[in-house]
């Protein structure tokens, strides 16, 4: 007779797979509702996805509740699922980016340097340094948070 394997979930390595992974699909780029009695995009085509990305992969995996539109909402609903705010960067960490043309942005940290957030250029998740680079000695996007959540330090 065969024995049972136990097999456990690696919690932190599917996570980080999965953000990683997600770099170039079209699956975060529209996200539909009615306002004001009309059927509309309300990601624009990808113009708006970062909070619906980072959301949908937090939901996905039982780190969030449910998926969002915006970066307010998904940082409240993270802040109720266990993220708490950082002063270390590690790979997984949220990031949250100061407001830039009337919009905040949020992605993930991946390690050496580089993020993946949603490109309102290419109306996808991209890889990109996680200052946006460097602009007169200083970052180009400031960082306003950094997030993270002890189910992802956990070995199981």
């Amino acid at each position: 007779m065969k024995s049972k394997k136990q097999i456990t979930l690696l919690l932190c390595d599917t996570y980080l797979a999965m953000v990683k992974n997600s770099v170039g699909t079209k699956m975060f780029r529209n996200f539909y509702a009615h306002a004001d009695g009309k059927r509309m995009d309300v990601m624009r085509n990808g113009d708006l996805s970062c909070a619906f990305f980072v959301s949908s992969v937090l939901s996905t995996l039982a780190l969030g509740k449910a998926t969002h539109g915006t970066v307010d909402s998904t940082v409240k609903d993270m802040k109720q699922s266990g993220w708490n705010p950082s002063k270390k960067l590690v790979s997984g960490s949220i990031l949250v980016w100061e407001e830039k043309k009337r919009h905040a942005h949020i992605g993930f940290y991946i390690g050496n340097e580089k993020a993946i957030s949603n490109s309102s250029k290419k109306g996808s998740p991209a890889i990109h340094h996680f200052t946006y680079g460097v602009k007169n000695g200083e970052p180009a996007r400031k960082i306003e948070a950094i997030y993270w959540h002890q189910k992802l330090s956990s070995k199981k």
